[in-house]
């Protein structure tokens, strides 16, 4: 291949057409199976089979992808293992709603014709989410790739289950719970999504029973938002201290449009201060009121069916909606003279996450986990050398008071796809069985109706996938504990924590050493992407206009760690233009390459001021970005990729390169070809983790060793390229010339026309490394005559530029006015006072000095010297001007 086969512009269909087929027939997404190399292990959160991938998937493998790509050319024996979640109540979801189009339930099919519906959504999608990770390039091992529906991993679900039965921490009891009466099961704390609605508090009479009156009147007054609730309560509640009520205490008082009798207790949870401190007592429809009853032995009664239409304990209201049955009840509370007023109200109400519908509290049988125990040896472990480190760190305290607040965890759901409960109950005699398998008299047995909790399964996801319970695999040995978790930081409660105390109860060990979290992806003005709001993007979409390198190039470069992204097409064109200018730099090197070979340095006594410098700049960008990849601050490592192959390589050193090729000796050519194209060689090593497809593209179509880019060695830093004077040098140089530049676009002479350049340098050391310099000079400034020295006389008619310890001067009368000159010279001494105060001001600031990195203060103590320094040659040239 050659440059030839490279088009003149940036074409990412066919730069990505078949590259990935090639990699996967190449067998590079494997691990490498070198024993000696250090194992490198990822599981990637498995998306759900409930639709498409977005650009929060897109986002979450590209990081992981870009770890994994370096990672493997750093030599680490690499496993990235790829798999999916069966995402029991919302694929269910998903399901009935394509059949429900059809006039069709799942009831209307039974459990077994409906799983198998549902198995063939799981077809169908998982079909389309392969498609898009090979869009996104992302180099996971298929031949390993699980399904948490798996037989293996349903085989570990069933051990964890019993295990943790056996241990008293899974037990089954009748509480109060989160229910989702559209999907009609029980939800965890945090399935709940809390949002502001329009309610309204309800004041009510309860009317005395006995002839009792308080201030005046024959009843009390009791608020609630809920009083289609009414019918399941058993007693009102005041505080014991409060004097209002004490009285009170022990008298009876009858439910409105219920004829039930009532006592007035007193208990401590009732707050004298909130609403008019009287409480009705529901406990059956509300987590508090449940524990008064328990207390005081009060009876439940449910008033509710699965789909909150109200049951027969409601009486005429039966089979009513919830809130149809509300609005009813309210006109009748009013037509028999029991409402006292209506208070409009905004309450915040949980609501579903996955149906969002308004959640119901209703007392059910369910099974649960206990936490306690699971979350203490959890928090241990964050004392020890097993501890989990979460990047962004601030996120571990996110963790640590979920887990010193955790509830005990409902796992049970009322669902039919998902991991059936491993319980059996007799049919006869009602005794339970939990174990691994039916029992063996299965026909006389029947086992729970209900399936696990999707987090109880996904939260085994990094040693189930291994091959465990069966702690022999050669996979769970070499490659667990994981190295590193991919995720966002929204699912901190619902599964990093849930992986870290499963793995730590059954493996003895953290199931990954980091925890990376990133933000969510915003539209650009900031919102949240919905279908409500039609702001959705499709990944897919935006490879096809840009390619997916420019999309990963914006994923990465466009937020910090645990930071949400906006999405942004100008951004995009950023991207795109950004990998145009790499492929025609490229193009320009392997042009020149010819038929040589690999690129080789030359002995180091043959490099040029140029070589030195590009090679030291190299050196530097090599450091950084593999310090800012280790610690997962891609968009830092990206921004130093973006100013060392924008400015470094393409804007100066490759110009610099021309007159050598055009000009000098046949070795000089040579020396310089070698140079350049082992600098490309590099360059495209050190991007291919975020670039896989350009990269692989280029570097097969230069000269080079080896079968793939994606598993030749990444770069490393050789301390004898660090060359600061070079760098130094240079730096002047590059200041000097854009200042000529700038002179001249302001007098509006062309680079192509010659100009006299004078150079009064502050110092013989600047002016000798001008004349060293001076090819590059002529080359870039056009001199027609060029001056260098101390105690040169300045030109009065003449434009001038203020650099670091020097001052370049064109004479140009017959091209600019001098009234102009004196004006253009004013502008830039008001700049140059702006950044002299601008940094005296921080380092007058004590609290800066102090605080930050000693390096950081040093810098802007030169940049100070600088300014002044400058500042200085301005108000000396503007006197000139007179």
């Amino acid at each position: 291949m050659s440059d030839q086969d490279m088009s003149t512009k940036y074409n990412p269909t066919e730069v990505e057409k078949d590259r990935y087929q090639w990699w996967i027939d190449q067998g590079f997404f494997k691990p490498s199976g070198d024993q000696k190399a250090h194992p490198y292990s990822i599981v990637i959160p498995p998306p759900n089979v409930t639709g498409k991938l977005h650009l929060g998937h897109a986002w979450d493998t590209t990081l992981q992808d870009i770890t994994i790509r370096q990672k493997r050319m750093q030599g680490y024996d690499v496993l990235w293992l790829p798999g999916m979640d069966h995402a029991g109540i919302a694929t269910q979801a998903k399901v009935e709603a394509r059949l429900a189009e059809q006039g069709i339930s799942r009831y209307d099919l039974g459990r077994e014709k409906f799983i198998q519906q549902v198995w063939d959504w799981k077809d169908e999608y998982a079909d389309i989410i392969h498609q898009q990770w090979a869009k996104m390039g992302i180099s996971v091992d298929y031949d390993r790739e699980r399904f948490t529906l798996d037989d293996g991993l349903s085989k570990a679900v069933r051990k964890v289950f019993v295990d943790l039965y056996n241990k008293g921490l899974i037990y089954r009891a009748t509480y109060i719970i989160n229910w989702d009466p559209k999907a009609r099961t029980a939800l965890s704390d945090i399935e709940v999504e809390h949002q502001d609605d329009q309610g309204a508090f309800y004041h009510v009479k309860y009317p005395f029973t006995d002839g009792t009156t308080f201030n005046g009147q024959d009843y009390i007054e009791i608020a609630t938002t809920r009083p289609e609730t009414m019918f399941g309560d058993v007693a009102v509640a005041v505080n014991p201290d409060d004097d209002r009520y004490k009285e009170l205490v022990g008298k009876h008082i009858r439910v409105p449009l219920v004829d039930r009798e009532v006592e007035i207790i007193a208990d401590d949870y009732v707050t004298p201060d909130f609403g008019t401190g009287m409480v009705k007592i529901t406990p059956a429809h509300d987590p508090n009121d449940f524990q008064i009853g328990k207390r005081h032995d009060l009876p439940e009664i449910n008033t509710m069916n699965e789909d909150a239409s109200l049951n027969e304990n409601a009486g005429k209201y039966e089979g009513m909606d919830r809130f149809d049955a509300r609005e009813a009840i309210v006109k009748d509370l009013e037509d028999q003279g029991y409402m006292l007023r209506i208070d409009p109200i905004v309450h915040s109400v949980g609501h579903s996450q996955r149906t969002g519908v308004q959640v119901e509290a209703r007392l059910s049988t369910q099974w649960f986990v206990k936490m306690k125990p699971l979350a203490e040896q959890a928090l241990q472990a964050q004392e020890t050398d097993d501890r989990v480190d979460f990047f962004p760190p601030r996120f571990e305290n996110t963790y640590r008071q979920w887990m010193e607040n955790v509830h005990d965890w409902v796992i049970s759901r009322q669902l039919w796809w998902g991991h059936r409960i491993p319980a059996w109950y007799h049919k006869e005699t009602g005794e339970m069985y939990v174990g691994m398998e039916a029992p063996a008299d299965s026909e006389n047995w029947e086992q729970d109706p209900d399936v696990l909790d999707t987090w109880f399964s996904s939260g085994l996801w990094p040693f189930s996938t291994m091959g465990w319970p069966d702690t022999d695999s050669e996979d769970f040995k070499r490659y667990f504990p994981t190295t590193t978790l991919v995720t966002g930081y929204d699912i901190i409660f619902f599964w990093v924590s849930r992986m870290i105390f499963t793995s730590l109860e059954f493996t003895g060990r953290t199931p990954f050493k980091n925890v990376l979290l990133h933000g969510l992806i915003r539209d650009e003005e900031g919102r949240k992407m919905s279908k409500s709001l039609g702001n959705g993007i499709d990944p897919m979409d935006v490879i096809e206009k840009y390619g997916v390198d420019a999309l990963r190039w914006f994923l990465v470069t466009g937020s910090t760690p645990g930071q949400d992204i906006r999405f942004s097409y100008k951004k995009m064109d950023a991207a795109w233009n950004f990998i145009n200018k790499i492929w025609n730099a490229s193009r320009y090197v392997i042009m020149n390459l010819g038929d040589m070979a690999a690129p080789s340095l030359p002995d180091q006594s043959e490099w040029t001021l140029a070589d030195k410098w590009i090679l030291s700049r190299l050196n530097a960008t090599v450091s950084q970005v593999t310090s800012q990849f280790d610690k997962f601050e891609f968009g830092e490592a990206g921004r130093a990729l973006y100013n060392f192959i924008w400015n470094d390589f393409c804007d100066w050193y490759i110009e610099m390169t021309k007159e050598t090729l055009n000009n000098g000796s046949d070795q000089e050519k040579t020396n310089t070809k070698n140079i350049l194209g082992y600098v490309l060689d590099q360059t495209l090593k050190l991007l291919h983790p975020i670039m896989p497809f350009m990269t692989e593209q280029v570097w097969q179509s230069m000269p080079h060793d080896g079968d793939s880019i994606m598993v030749a060695k990444f770069p490393e830093e050789h301390a004898e390229f660090s060359d600061p004077k070079a760098e130094d040098q240079i730096a002047s140089l590059i200041e000097l010339i854009k200042a000529v530049r700038n002179i001249r676009n302001e007098a509006g002479a062309p680079m192509s026309k010659p100009v006299d350049l004078m150079i009064k340098v502050d110092s013989a050391e600047l002016g000798e490394i001008f004349t060293e310099t001076k090819e590059y000079i002529d080359r870039f400034c056009h001199p027609a005559e060029l001056k260098i020295g101390q105690d040169l006389t300045e030109p009065k008619l003449a434009m001038s530029g203020i650099l670091a310890g020097a001052t370049v001067y064109i004479p140009m009368a017959e091209l600019v006015d001098l009234e102009e000159e004196k004006a253009r010279m004013q502008k830039e001494i008001q700049k140059l006072e702006q950044e002299v105060a601008r940094s005296e001001k921080k380092l007058g600031n004590e609290k800066f000095v102090a605080n930050a990195p000693e390096a950081v203060v040093a810098d802007e103590k030169a940049k100070a010297t600088e300014w002044q320094q400058k500042l200085a040659a301005a108000k000396e040239r503007i006197a000139q001007l007179g």
